[in-house]
């Protein structure tokens, strides 16, 4: 616990060396024994000492995989028209043509569907992960409290939930109903009356059926069978089968992103819950740390999909960083996304700090969206973490209990937006308003500030809205006395 994490710009620190930011970045890991490693799925990740790099060069390593949305809003602007335009026709076209699936009819009513049947051990771990996320997102109301600032004048906030709201659960290269849960029980507890749930269908036009399970036992309201961008604008703009939604809520590929950013500036008036980039997690790790465990966490990201990035965080010495690598090796090489992985893991890093308190400041300064911390008394050293979407901490804590499990949102801001967004949780699916009551006592007590502060600014109508009422209390007062 060191002072120095107020500022990571200590003498001969993280900052220290002035050389040339291609120069220093390119070189070490050239020369180093630790700078590549390679497997058969060409894994590989670049290697960097903290100590030896520039400010410049150390805000380079912060930077994630660039996406062109300039490119992509090209692509994605057309559909959101055309699907404002010609509503559920237009879905089925893009369906058939991005996903190959034929609809007679892309929105179902949950209630009106049967059951789905699971493997019970299946049933089980989503009865248990339901349990959990309900759990703590519950204790997340907001507990109403009224402040009197002044005799007579008292003032609160309520919550109140947002009618209709839209959940995108992908289904591209991996069926995610997980994130059916991590969306749809806060919506539940908030109180929301329509909840979408869009995701895209399979390809005999069906729903995946634990995605069903999760949304009929969170209180999902209606199913949209579509995917990308599509799904996006049908929930944004409403169509013939389709509930318009308020706000829109959900991971997605690069399209799904794009579509979300180009209707929450768009006439649809729509919100969104985050921007959102590739998966990503920086790992902590000091000699304490199980070469086993740190590589499991490093490609249980990874596999998400070839832009995911993965940061490893050397932090002391004693770290053999060439038995991380050959399981990372090893694991990579036995995944079935493999190939996924491998492709992450090419513009990953590894980063060696000289102490936890250097690793900890770049932690901050990368902002990721999963940060585990596998040292030793971890615990100590989570008042120092400023941005991340969700912490894990100490060697029993995998980043995989948070994504389904523990009860904690897995829905979290991605690509360093952790500097200035939270998770999704129940304050997702509210929002507040102010109420202010005042007695006769009160506005007489109160009122000739307020006068006075409008006649400086010149709003001679607030003034008067005040002004007329204390004659009148006045004049009340005046008639009682006779």
């Amino acid at each position: 616990m060191d002072c120095r994490l107020l500022s990571i710009n200590r003498s001969g620190g993280l900052f220290a060396s002035t050389r040339s930011t291609h120069q220093r970045l390119s070189s070490y890991s050239q020369r180093s024994k630790l700078g590549s490693f390679y497997c058969t799925t060409n894994c590989s990740m670049k290697s960097y000492k903290l100590s030896d790099l520039s400010r410049t060069e150390v805000d380079s390593l912060k930077a994630r995989p660039r996406i062109d949305f300039s490119s992509i809003f090209s692509v994605v602007q057309p559909i959101v028209d055309d699907v404002r335009t010609r509503g559920d026709a237009a879905v089925k076209d893009y369906t058939r043509r991005f996903d190959k699936v034929e609809l007679d009819t892309i929105v179902e009513t949950v209630n009106d569907l049967p059951d789905p049947v699971l493997d019970p051990a299946v049933q089980e771990a989503f009865d248990v992960a339901y349990d959990n996320i309900y759990a703590f997102h519950a204790a997340q109301k907001p507990v109403e409290k009224i402040v009197e600032n002044m005799e007579g004048v008292r003032c609160k906030r309520v919550a109140r939930c947002i009618s209709s709201v839209g959940l995108y659960v992908p289904g591209g290269t991996a069926v995610l109903p997980s994130t059916a849960l991590m969306l749809s029980v806060p919506a539940q507890i908030a109180g929301c009356k329509t909840i979408v749930l869009a995701t895209p269908p399979a390809q005999d036009g069906s729903i995946c059926k634990e995605v069903l399970y999760c949304a009929k036992k969170a209180g999902v309201t209606h199913i949209l069978k579509a995917g990308g961008a599509q799904a996006i604008s049908a929930m944004a703009w409403g169509s013939e089968s389709c509930p318009k939604v308020e706000k829109i809520y959900g991971p997605g590929n690069q399209y799904v992103t794009a579509a979300k950013m180009i209707l929450q500036n768009s006439e649809a008036m729509i919100s969104i819950d985050m921007p959102a980039g590739p998966s990503e997690v920086l790992v902590i790790a000091d000699k304490h740390a199980s070469p086993v465990h740190i590589a499991a966490d490093l490609l249980s990201q990874a596999e998400h999909g070839p832009d995911s990035q993965v940061v490893l965080v050397v932090a002391g010495e004693g770290v053999d960083v060439t038995a991380i690598e050959d399981e990372i090796e090893k694991q990579c090489n036995s995944l079935p996304r493999g190939a996924f992985a491998s492709k992450a893991l090419s513009h990953s890093f590894i980063v060696h700090a000289r102490d936890m308190v250097e690793a900890i400041a770049f932690s901050n300064l990368y902002a990721p969206e999963h940060l585990i911390i596998n040292v030793k008394d971890a615990e100590k050293w989570e008042s120092f973490v400023e941005n991340a979407g969700s912490v894990f901490l100490g060697e029993w804590t995998p980043e995989s209990v948070g994504d389904y499990a523990s009860g904690t949102n897995h829905v979290l801001p991605t690509y360093g937006y952790a500097r200035m967004y939270s998770g999704v949780s129940l304050d997702s699916f509210l929002k507040y308003i102010t109420v202010q009551s005042l007695t006769e006592e009160g506005l007489r007590k109160l009122g000739p500030y307020v006068a006075t502060m409008a006649e400086i600014e010149g709003l001679d109508a607030h003034k008067r809205a005040v002004t007329l009422r204390l004659k009148d209390i006045e004049a009340r007062q005046v008639s009682n006395l006779r």
